[in-house]
């Protein structure tokens, strides 16, 4: 499993290396072809949870301040760092490659993790193999806590039902596009489970993001959530309270799916892959048996469906 991930990582690394700046739209105006396709649904004042709400708001991120100094990787050095979010303090993992910087400076990818108890997350644990890989390889990595994790301020509800970890993840992305000895241009993303639902997020909201390799991601839309988040038996997903707790508010507040279509889709990033900022790579157990394989395969189809580059 380590050995294909790995290979995703490369996959990325060499979307990003090879990408070349393009005409830049901001944040607020990077609404294309879905702004069409979704009709009136944007002429009202979106909800919060939509993307169209995401896009009015700003995500500076700040400069990274280096709390606390790791044992060094093999040929790069390891940081725990902050930035902020909202006016959060958030911390999270940095590696910085030693040696000569390339011209227009290291390539970089913003890691997001999957759901962990927030009360047990560490910075300094999971996914350090994966970023290792990257490190040694010349790559300037982060991998944030998102709010309400580990030591990082805030609380921790800003998965399915929030945006508040979406809006983490935009920050990191400036945070790093200003750290001294990044390449701006040469920014790429990784998502595991729930960190591959922020990535596909992530990805319809910037341009920054040049390409994304999601790992078992919870990228079903809404109404998939809603209705398909089953094992094969057709009984439920085990899922932690809080994801209970979001389908029932948001299904008493604006009703179902089949109800309500346009609240759903205008809250789904599946809605928005006109929009997208650079081709995906999808990794997907067949035998997974906590998020549905199915969700990759679908957006999948969504993607060539929408003249995107994709590979499952």
């Amino acid at each position: 499993m380590k050995k294909l991930v790995l290979l995703a990582l490369l996959f990325i690394a060499a979307i990003i290396l090879f990408s070349f700046p393009g005409n830049k739209k901001p944040l607020e105006n990077f609404r294309t072809d879905t702004q069409d396709n979704l009709g009136g649904m944007l002429n009202q004042e979106p909800n919060e949870l939509s993307i169209e709400a995401l896009r009015k708001e700003n995500y500076p991120g700040s400069d990274l301040v280096i709390e606390q100094t790791l044992a060094p990787g093999s040929n790069y050095n390891r940081y725990v760092a902050s930035y902020r979010s909202e006016n959060l303090k958030i911390y999270g993992l940095l590696t910085v490659p030693n040696g000569d910087r390339p011209t227009g400076g290291f390539p970089a990818i913003i890691f997001n993790h999957g759901y962990i108890p927030p009360a047990e997350y560490q910075t300094t644990e999971r996914y350090a193999s994966y970023q290792d890989g990257l490190a040694r390889s010349g790559y300037v990595t982060f991998k944030s806590d998102y709010r309400g994790h580990g030591d990082s301020e805030g609380s921790p509800s800003g998965a399915y039902g929030s945006n508040g970890y979406t809006i983490d993840v935009l920050n990191a992305v400036s945070s790093v596009k200003k750290y001294p000895g990044v390449n701006p241009e040469k920014i790429g993303m990784w998502g595991h489970s729930l960190g591959g639902f922020l990535t596909l997020r992530a990805m319809v909201m910037s341009p920054d993001i040049k390409a994304g390799v999601i790992w078992a991601g919870v990228v079903g839309s809404y109404p998939d959530l809603i209705n398909n988040w089953r094992r094969a038996t057709g009984t439920p997903f085990p899922l932690p309270s809080g994801a209970r707790r979001w389908r029932q508010v948001l299904i008493e507040q604006f009703g179902t799916p089949e109800e309500n279509p346009t609240f759903w889709n205008s809250i789904s990033a599946n809605s928005y892959l006109s929009d997208i900022s650079g081709p995906l790579q999808l990794h997907h157990g067949t035998a997974d048996s906590s998020v549905p394989i199915r969700f990759s395969q679908t957006l999948d189809r969504q993607m060539k469906d929408a003249g995107k580059t994709v590979e499952l």
